[in-house]
């Protein structure tokens, strides 16, 4: 890989893969100018490029994608919640918006595209789910449509890792009070920063189109974090309709996947 563009650049993964990459170019888009402005801040040099744009505007990817050899796809509406009461928001940037990005790839010649799902478009229960799970199906479909020189398509799915923007910790780290709890023994997968964009890069690199790659994570039950992180206080919830007790990847579920101890979620939390 040369040149690399991050849709979604200047979200909490885009930003892990970019700090990552060992690349002669690195490509940013994305539709957050303040963003931005602060990742640019961050990653200083020559070899970074800057694009305000949407996934939504065909337009704009295939003048964004001149010269690129390779997408990893991040851009995304991630929250559970927006697609329980804005369901066609997610279908036109999850699904329509990695259309626009696979007729923007093939017309700019780009050699190979990864797209980033998630653990959740695994017999999705939520809109978010089912619009990542189409996506996954809409770029893996791309591959029977390529030709002879068009892209290489494949996914990666992965868990909410561990301090991003989506994730509790930060927000229970930040609580003034009793935290919620949806549920004590829902269990969910442990993947950092680090780990995650490792993996997303290796596959990136080791794709050859049609692939959908999962690691291996360890599982922890959220109660277990509540108490690694000292939470004294907490009101439990009960889990949302679009909301599962456990996850699934790998073939696996978060229910039986090797477990987190107390203390070794302790351990890992010390590290974010």
């Amino acid at each position: 890989m040369n040149s690399v563009l991050i849709t979604g650049g200047t979200g909490s993964l885009g930003r892990a893969v970019a700090g990552a990459l060992n690349c002669e170019r690195i490509c940013i888009y994305s539709r957050d100018e303040y963003k931005q402005a602060e990742m640019r801040r961050e990653f200083a040099g020559d070899r970074f490029r800057w694009f305000i744009g949407d996934v939504r505007d065909r337009t704009r990817l295939r003048r964004a994608l001149q010269g690129v050899d390779t997408v990893i796809h991040c851009a995304a509406l991630k929250r559970v919640e927006t697609g329980t009461y804005d369901a066609s928001e997610l279908v036109k940037t999850n699904v329509l918006g990695t259309l626009n990005l696979i007729e923007a790839a093939t017309d700019a010649g780009v050699e190979r595209v990864l797209a980033v799902s998630t653990d959740k478009a695994y017999q999705p229960v939520s809109a978010y789910g089912a619009s990542k799970l189409l996506m996954e199906k809409v770029v893996l479909a791309a591959n029977n449509a390529r030709g002879d020189h068009g892209p290489l398509y494949a996914c990666v799915r992965l868990g909410n890792f561990a301090g991003s923007r989506g994730s509790v910790i930060p927000i229970w780290r930040a609580a003034k009070g009793p935290i919620e709890v949806s549920d004590p023994d829902c269990t969910r997968y442990w993947i950092t920063a680090e780990e995650a964009s490792a993996f997303v890069i290796g596959a990136a690199c080791k794709m050859r189109g049609g692939e959908l790659f999962e690691p291996q994570m360890d599982a922890y039950r959220l109660g277990d974090l509540v108490e690694a992180m000292g939470v004294r206080e907490f009101l439990v919830t009960g889990l949302g309709p679009e909301e599962r007790l456990h996850e699934y990847s790998g073939g696996g579920s978060s229910e039986t996947s090797p477990r987190m101890s107390i203390q070794a979620l302790r351990d890992a939390l010390a590290k974010l």
